[in-house]
């Protein structure tokens, strides 16, 4: 049955002039990277739920990322967070890892935990806590040397609760030299990706609260340096896939952390909520991967499930998520890039808004179905591993390792 499905499907695509094949290939060429958090314990500021089955260290954690990348095929590098997954032999870790089908991806200070960084990390009033906070991005560096990692992903939670308690300026300048020293430490061919959040922890001001100000960091510290886009770290109501076109024109977009919210913090399942930002999104990055102007930062993202599920099975969380991102991308491969141009020349509002929605509306199902079956993968991911026993075999381990 699926396969008289794609048929019809696909030649309902080619009637409109979709090169299928070259989607499907493109489709099987992107790879979302899966977060070794993401399989731990977690809940809100509140509360950590437990589960039982949760990973105790860094190599179950890797077992359980394995699960993903196997039965949806495009996931495979787990980024890590020091000292969460800090171990005494990375060596092994990577060869663990490599004997799983990963790779480590991206190394993630922990830079809001330590009782020292109550008031601030790299922003910290006082110059010996900002030394620990370097020390230990530092030290993150050394690590992502053992396991071949060739991106450092900050996210700084420094800022402040009341007017007054901290002077904007020197905050802003602590942190301008903390990352230029950490900058400076970068082998030629290593990136830092610098995250920005709106608010939390703190509740008057973030010291990096927005893509302009990390994008400023950014562009003050070089080449190396760019943008980490979190798709729930915006304010309300803000058009994140304007700020994508503007990162990608720049050439200063490295990152995404792929999560959805509702209303403030960012761990739902990505595509939740908003799917259709996210495929909006996802056409600007289609768009700009065609440009010959915007193809080398577009094919440059480094692509990354951000989320900490509280209340939901771990593992078929993580599945659902990488699916949906999937989803969202083979949408919009399928917006037909001629016809849209034409329409946006000739001022056709209703027809340029008509070609973006004929792709979202389309039922990429079919596709995805064909395109797994031809890389070896059964067709329904999710059905294929809650068939496998590896949920009830977890259980196994009792109660493992949080935050």
């Amino acid at each position: 049955m699926a396969g008289i499905e794609y048929k019809v499907w696909e030649e309902k695509q080619i009637e409109r002039g979709i090169d299928v094949e070259k989607v499907k290939k493109s489709i099987k060429e992107f790879k979302v990277e899966t977060p070794s958090w993401g399989y731990g314990d977690s809940g809100t500021r509140f509360k950590v739920f437990k589960q039982i089955g949760m990973p105790r260290n860094i190599f179950e954690k890797l077992d359980d990322a394995a699960q993903v990348h196997k039965y949806t095929g495009i996931c495979p590098t787990v980024a890590i967070h020091i000292p969460w997954d800090k171990t005494d032999d990375y060596e092994k870790v990577k060869d663990y890892a490599a004997n799983l089908n990963l790779k480590i991806g991206a190394v993630n200070p922990n830079l809001f935990q330590e009782d020292e960084y109550k008031f601030g990390s790299v922003c910290n009033s006082d110059p010996k806590v900002r030394k620990k906070a370097v020390e230990h991005m530092l030290e993150c560096v050394e690590i992502a040397r053992k396991v071949d990692s060739k991106i450092l992903s900050l996210w700084i939670a420094d800022g402040t609760n009341y007017p007054g308690q901290g002077d904007f300026r020197a905050r802003k300048h602590y942190l301008e030299e903390s990352l230029k020293e950490l900058y400076d430490a970068l082998d030629d061919d290593m990136r830092m990706l610098i995250e920005y959040k709106t608010f939390e922890p703190a509740f008057y001001h973030t010291d990096i609260a927005d893509w302009g100000m990390s994008y400023t960091f950014a562009t003050k510290l070089g080449e190396k340096a760019q943008v980490l886009v979190d798709i729930g770290h915006h304010f309300q109501g803000a058009n994140v896939e304007h700020i994508v076109a503007f990162l990608l024109d720049e050439g200063k977009i490295g990152g995404f952390h792929f999560n959805n919210r509702k209303y403030a913090d960012d761990d739902l399942i990505v595509g939740s909520i908003n799917p259709y930002e996210l495929f909006l999104i996802f056409n600007e990055l289609v768009s700009a991967e065609i440009d010959p102007s915007t193809r080398n930062t577009a094919k440059n993202i480094a692509y990354m499930i951000d989320q900490s599920h509280c209340i939901e099975p771990k593992v078929p969380a993580m599945i659902q998520s990488v699916l949906n991102v999937q989803t969202a991308y083979a949408k919009a491969l399928l917006v037909d890039r001629d016809e849209l141009k034409k329409a946006q020349e000739n001022n056709d509002v209703m027809r340029a808004e008509s070609i973006v929605r004929c792709a979202f509306e389309t039922d990429v199902r079919p596709l995805l179905e064909k395109v797994r079956e031809e890389m070896g993968l059964n067709p329904d991911p999710m059905k294929a591993y809650l068939e496998s026993g590896y949920e009830e075999k977890k259980l196994e381990r009792g109660y493992g390792q949080g935050w």
